[in-house]
Order: C-alpha cells, then structure tokens, then sequence
C-alpha cells in the first residue's frame, strides 16, 4: 500500500485477494486493486465511504488528476475507493496474452464467467469490511456499474448505506434479444440527429463506406471494414459525440499518386477507435451481462439487426439512402478483424451459447428495499434503454429518478459536481 499526493488529494494504491469463485473461497485467488482518494485536509478524519463502479462492462476505474469532474465533489464528505473490478484496469487482467494460462477456449469461457456482476458485488463484500470496519458504505455506480448496484441491492443491501446511479438502469428480466431490439430505433434517432447537424457527413460516409468495401485496408494488423466503419457510431452516446465524429470523418480522403485513398490519419484514427486491445472485456462479456437462465445470448445484437435491414451497408450503398451507423453492439465478426480478439473468437461462441447463467436480480427484495436510491437517467439515453430503467426504477420500493436530457449518456463525466450533488439531494430527501 503506497500514498502519494496529487493537487487536492491525498491518493492510496491498494490491492485485495478475493477468490476467483466465491463459492470455493479457498480455491484460486485473483487480485482487485482500488485507488483510495480523499481529500489533502481530511486524510486524517473519519469519513464515509464511497465505493465508485465504473460502466462497461471491461474497464478500470477512471483515472482522474487531482479533483477534476464529480472526484472533487465526493472528496468533500467521502474517502472514495475507485475499484478496478475483477478482470479490468490494475486488477488480475483478463486479455488475449493472460487468458490463454486457463488453457483452451472452454476453460477461458469457464474462466470469465465469473467475470459479471454478481461476483464484481461479491468481491465489494469482501473489500468493504476491511476498509469501513463493517460499516456500510454508499456506492456509485456509472452505466454497467448501475447494472452492479441493482445487483448490490437484490444480494447484499446489508453493505449499502445508499446507492447513486448514472445512466446505469437495468432491466431486470429482459432478454439480450430485448435489449437491442429496442437499441436499434435509439440507434436510428441519434444518426438522424447527427446527419440534421452535419448533413456534409451523409455523402462523405456513403464515400468511406464504399472505399472500405472494395480495398478492405488494412492498419497495424487491424483490417478496416464497412461494418467496422459503422460501429463508429457508438460515438453518437456522448455528449459531444456527434461534433467529434463529424471531425473524424471530415479528414477521411488524402491525393496520392495512385489517386484518392483514406489517409493514414482516419485510418488510425479508426483503428483506434475500434480497437478493443485496452478493454477486451467489453467484447468479450458485453452480451454476457444480460444472461440469466436457460437461454444463450447467442450473438444477440448480430441476430437482431436482421430485422434492421436499413442498417445493411450494402443495402445502402446500393441505393441512394444514407449509410446508418450502429452503436453499442458487439458482433462475432469484431473477433475477426482485431488483433486483440482474434485469438479469443472460440471462447467468445462458447460465452455466446452458455446456458447456466445464474439469476442477477431479485424482483421481491427490490420491492421491499429499504435502500436510499437515486438514479440519473438521460432521456433517449442510446445504450441504456429509458423505458427498461423507468420500468426498473417503479419496481425498487424508494428508488428516486431524475430524468434530464441536460446530458447524454457520459452526464457523470460532464456534468461532474451537479449530477452528484442532485442524486445526494435525492437520498436525503433535500428536493
């Protein structure tokens, strides 16, 4: 354990054993590592904890500097633990270089099953006793981490003290098939949205999805592909999505000698984008964490754009509509074309086919909850369904919302100190 001070702050490093599966505790164990901050006039006091869940599923906690965004804020009355969750950040990792010491793809699927949010909930019990002592602590949990918290509250409500939640509602019995049967026409609107601001883009991306289709170039090992193209979209959830895409796309074509081609600068800027090297979970788990009994999610988002057929690229290109770009979808052919999934394709079809997940949510606890909760949801948030959230927030006895279209889906990042000042007014009864 090492501190170290940044402006504002005073800054913990600290790590924890928690067994890989809780119900062989003394079986094999993995390493969590959370960063401890608060604030440099009170690392001294005792103050409540703040345990923050980040959204994904597959990524560290946020690494902030200093007090910038909500931190500073939080800082103010709480010690915060900024939890890498199994699998993510300075955690055990779990990518295409680690998972291979499981063995085949059957037992790195085995492997990552423990890998949702049942098991992130689980090691939160067993983290929180020897920091609080005991007491309960107040969890904030931002998208996937509201998926968490949900979670928290139908297994362990005995460790929260209250439950903070942005953009981050689940449906508690929707099948993955429902989930993006309803992303789709969200999808939909957002592009709309984007081609009304910048309707220069409509023809340019018919352009770049035309050049992708014939060359299928490719970058640093990453093979650049219509549909790959497409999934920029997923830019669109942000609050300044649309106006970073349109600056992405306004630098697409360069002149050489042989005539017009993507400049390397798109080029990369896609494979960026595209690359899931930094957050392999995220490919790997992100249709895994609607599972919940018998039946496979079985490549959800892929089966259900079939009924989606405007958003065929060829199709498009074929006539004279617009290019529509996807969202948040993770599809088999993303473990074709990046390096960093590739070697993991097997053990992603056997995650799509599993068919013993447990059951995440309790439908009767929740109706009893005893909680203080509060909840942002953004109206026509595109990866968390409004009409799923508002559906779940009726179902947990207490649960306050707040539903804004100030922000879109990243509100907790941009809109820092409000956001979390409006869901503690909301906890306490202060609005």
């Amino acid at each position: 354990m090492s501190s170290y001070r940044q402006p504002g702050v005073v800054l913990t490093d600290r790590h924890f054993t928690v067994p890989l599966d809780h119900t062989d505790p003394g079986g094999e164990q993995i390493e969590l590592f959370g960063r401890e901050a608060v604030a440099s006039g009170k690392a001294d006091e005792e103050l409540p904890w703040l345990v923050y869940l980040e959204g994904g599923p597959g990524f560290g906690a946020r690494r902030f500097v200093g007090t910038e965004a909500w931190l500073g804020r939080a800082v103010e009355e709480f010690r915060v633990l900024l939890l890498d969750q199994r699998g993510t950040g300075l955690s055990t990792p779990a990518n295409r270089q680690t998972l291979p010491l499981r063995g085949g793809p059957r037992e790195q699927a085995d492997y990552l099953a423990h890998f949702r949010s049942d098991n992130i909930v689980r090691d939160c019990e067993l983290i929180r006793p020897q920091l609080t002592g005991g007491a309960p602590w107040t969890v904030l949990g931002q998208s996937f981490g509201g998926f968490c918290a949900v979670r928290y509250l139908s297994a362990a409500p005995e460790g929260l003290k209250a439950v903070l939640i942005t953009g981050g509602l689940p449906s508690l019995d929707a099948h993955a098939d429902d989930v993006y049967r309803a992303a789709y026409p969200r999808i939909e609107r957002k592009v709309a949205a984007h081609y009304a601001r910048y309707p220069q883009d409509v023809e340019r991306v018919r352009e770049i999805a035309a050049y992708l289709a014939e060359h299928r170039p490719e970058s640093a090992g990453h093979r650049l592909t219509p549909e790959g193209f497409q999934s920029l979209g997923i830019m669109l959830g942000s609050g300044n999505g649309s106006h970073q895409l349109h600056y992405l796309l306004e630098n697409a074509f360069v002149r050489t000698p042989l005539g017009i081609e993507l400049s390397d600068t798109f080029q990369e800027a896609m494979r960026t984008a595209n690359s899931f090297a930094g957050h392999p979970l995220y490919a790997l788990m992100h249709e895994a964490i609607y599972g919940q009994g018998k039946q496979p999610t079985g490549w959800a988002a892929e089966r259900v754009r079939a009924e989606f057929p405007q958003f065929d690229v060829a199709t498009a290109l074929a006539g004279d509509g617009p290019v529509l770009f996807t969202g948040e979808t993770i599809h088999p052919w993303h473990f074709e074309v990046d390096p960093a999934l590739r070697p993991l394709r097997e053990t992603a079809e056997l995650l799509a086919s599993r068919t013993d997940w447990p059951e995440l949510y309790d439908p009767e606890r929740l109706s009893a909850n005893q909680v203080p909760v509060a909840a942002a949801v953004y109206h026509d948030d595109m990866y968390v369904d409004t009409e799923h959230g508002l559906r779940t927030a009726a179902s947990i006895r207490g649960l306050r919302t707040w539903v804004t279209n100030e922000f879109e889906h990243d509100g907790l990042r941009a809109g820092g100190p409000q956001v979390l000042d409006r869901l503690l007014a909301l906890v306490r009864d202060d609005v």
